[in-house]
Formats: C-alpha cells, sequence, structure tokens
C-alpha cells in the first residue's frame, strides 16, 4: 500500500474521500483550511487513492480529526496503516497522548481503535446527527 503526506492541493481528494463515509461530508475548502493550521497533518493512502487521515497535535497530545476509508477498501488495512503511520509521526516528536471522538454506533471503527490501543475515557451524548453519541478514545504513547 502506497502512503504519502497530503497538501493542500489534496483538498478536493481528501473531500471525495470524506464523502465515501460521512453522511455530512466535510467540504475541500474545510480540508485546505484545517491543512494550514499550525500542528496539522494529513495521510492519503493508495493508488488509486482510497484512504485518509487527518490529525492535529499541540504540546503533548494529538487529535485524530477523521479518517475515512472508501467502501471498497474496508477491512483490508487501509485504516489500520493510517493510524500506524501518524502514531510513528508522533512518536518521533513530543506527543504522548492521542484522542479521537467516534459514533458510538461505528462498530468497525471502534474495533478497529480498540484494536490500535485507544480506550474509551468519555462520552459526548447526543454529539453527532440523530443524537448519536460520540466514544472519546485515548491512546497513551
Amino acid at each position: 500500500m502506497t502512503l504519502r503526506h497530503a497538501t493542500a492541493l489534496d483538498a478536493p481528494l481528501m473531500a471525495a474521500l470524506h464523502a465515501t463515509g460521512f453522511p455530512d461530508p466535510w467540504s475541500a475548502e474545510s480540508f485546505a483550511a484545517m491543512l494550514s493550521q499550525p500542528g496539522v497533518a494529513s495521510w492519503i493512502m493508495g493508488d488509486p487513492p482510497h484512504g485518509l487521515l487527518l490529525a492535529r497535535a499541540a504540546a503533548d497530545e494529538a487529535e485524530i480529526l477523521t479518517v475515512a476509508v472508501t467502501p471498497d477498501a474496508r477491512r483490508k488495512g487501509a485504516g489500520a496503516a493510517l493510524i500506524d503511520e501518524m502514531l510513528r509521526v508522533l512518536r518521533a516528536g513530543a506527543t504522548r497522548r492521542v484522542f479521537l471522538e467516534v459514533a458510538t454506533d461505528n462498530t468497525a471503527a471502534l474495533a478497529l481503535y480498540t484494536r490500535k490501543g485507544f480506550a474509551v475515557c468519555g462520552r459526548r451524548t447526543g454529539y453527532y446527527a440523530g443524537s448519536i453519541d460520540a466514544a472519546i478514545m485515548e491512546l497513551t504513547i
């Protein structure tokens, strides 16, 4: 699997990938704006592209902002590879904890994050559309 850093030039591609996994996807403008912020990094998986991960680091903490994998590439290791690369980069820096929020009804994502060592540390009631709760997950690295 090929993996590369994303830049603001990839924002339209990132928006298209995000739209394959979310009912209210982020726009290309949103991705470009996020990528212009300090501490934000993103990776794109595959040729042709079939996954992305966007994260933000500040001080000794980081947050996974979004992960998207196209339906045809799910359960084939793309999400895990994206997380592994992000963790490799974060471990080389000052980051000690990584957080994320995931819909409690997204069992596949919850299972992936748990396999990667994340544990639920909180809950946001009605965080997502349709009154779906978010599990807050944390990983100490």
